[in-house]
């Protein structure tokens, strides 16, 4: 329900958040650290004008919905496809050495086993949905190593869902069940394989016919993508990355180009100019402090860890399919993004925690609340230095021939 209250708090975020960008794009910096900036100002860790609610979440959620599904729009499925080996070696590459160093800091920072494990498999995430939001703005989500980036992200996703199945899985009954392990996995393969169905067989048959009158093309989108996200919903992935494969699905080689440009128009500026903001300033409020040297400390340290295991990790990883040392560093810092999936993990193992712990099977909780505060502490931080990073890598590597088109794409971006 819409009140007056509601209507005050998006009339302050949407405001103070214009005016954040603003400034930061006339320095030449990312839009979105910004609105980041704003959420920490006007929120509970500072002001404390607005605090989190029920329906901020839910437009903030959408945001990253309409994003994703636009970012599908974008990009080429055949040529995502192509690069998805190097994809898996880099998300594997990318969750291994955080997830190693994440569990050696929390377990060194008096940690039991389990919650070294849970924080380790929190920290190996890519927020799949912010990294895309940064390299379209960079113009660089089309070439080969934003197709790497954004598959990458992707099956990491699926990689901490078996993760958190498998910890879960051995919390409740002390052994890892592989019939898990094998069902998540047959559940995600009848995912993919009903996404190429419809992709090759059912929508080239229904896009002939959309046209786009009085918004009829905007309710298809908006329906293949709700569909899709119900089924990946069903195969146990985020609801993010059905609206991703529908944005893919929904491709301009199969409809009208003007109804097809309509679309994604649309998906653009709702996401772009109403429901991002919100989501980036709302994410500011999570932020927690406790002011002792040993929250600190822990916090910085596994900061550090998260962001050069991920940087490492998949780095050396595509290191290995013959690119450069900066197409490896671009690679690097372009999964360091973070802020969603790893809050979402975070606060599922304490819920868990909260219901193993009052019917007596564990003593300890899967993860203590200093150190979620430090995870979201994680987030925010690499959230702020991802696009700094990988804007930076992007142009210290522009040399002229193989670097110049992503210096092409980069000065032609525009500053948002």
């Amino acid at each position: 329900m819409i009140t007056s209250e509601l209507v005050i708090d998006m009339l302050l975020i949407l405001t103070v958040a214009w005016i954040f960008g603003y400034i930061f794009t006339r320095f030449g910096l990312p839009l979105m650290l910004g609105q980041l900036l704003a959420g920490l100002i006007i929120g509970p860790p500072l002001l404390g004008w607005i605090s989190a609610s029920s329906p901020l979440e839910l437009m903030a959620n959408f945001g990253l919905f309409f994003l994703m599904f636009y970012t599908g729009m974008e990009l080429q499925p055949r040529e995502l496809f192509e690069h998805i080996w190097i994809a898996l070696a880099t998300a594997v590459g990318g969750f291994v050495l955080p997830f190693s160093l994440g569990f050696l800091v929390t377990w060194l920072f008096g940690g039991t086993v389990l919650q070294s494990l849970f924080v380790g498999m929190c920290i190996s995430v890519t927020a799949v949905a912010v990294q895309s939001m940064i390299l379209q703005n960079m113009r660089i989500n089309k070439t080969e190593l934003g197709h790497i980036v954004i598959g990458a992200a992707i099956l990491d996703d699926i990689l901490a869902l078996i993760c958190l199945s498998v910890l879960f899985g051995y919390v409740r009954t002390g052994t890892v069940i592989a019939g898990e392990i094998f069902f998540i996995l047959a559940k995600i393969f009848i995912f993919f394989g009903i996404t190429v169905i419809l992709g090759q067989f059912v929508l080239p048959r229904l896009t002939r016919r959309v046209i786009d009158k009085d918004g009829y093309g905007f309710t298809f989108g908006m329906t293949i993508a709700l569909a899709m996200a119900y089924l990946a919903e069903l195969a146990g992935l985020q609801l993010i990355i059905g609206a991703f494969f529908a944005g893919l699905l929904v491709r301009s080689e199969i409809m009208d180009e003007s109804v097809f440009r309509a679309i994604a128009d649309r998906f653009f500026d709702i996401a772009y100019g109403f429901l991002l903001p919100i989501f980036f300033v709302s994410l500011s409020f999570h932020l927690q402090f406790e002011w002792s040297w040993f929250f600190l400390a822990f916090a910085f340290i596994l900061t550090l860890a998260g962001f050069a295991g991920k940087f490492l990790g998949s780095g050396i990883a595509i290191k290995f399919f013959g690119h450069s040392t900066w197409e490896a560093a671009v690679v690097g810092f372009g999964m360091n993004g973070r802020g969603v999936v790893e809050l979402v993990l975070a606060t599922l193992a304490m819920e868990f925690s909260r219901e193993l712990m009052a019917a007596g099977t564990i003593t300890e909780p899967l993860l203590t609340q200093w150190q979620f505060s430090a995870l979201i502490f994680l987030a925010f931080i690499t959230k702020l230095l991802s696009p700094l990073s990988l804007k930076w890598s992007v142009r210290r590597g522009c040399q002229p021939g193989e670097y110049v088109n992503y210096c092409q794409l980069l000065e032609t971006a525009p500053k948002r």
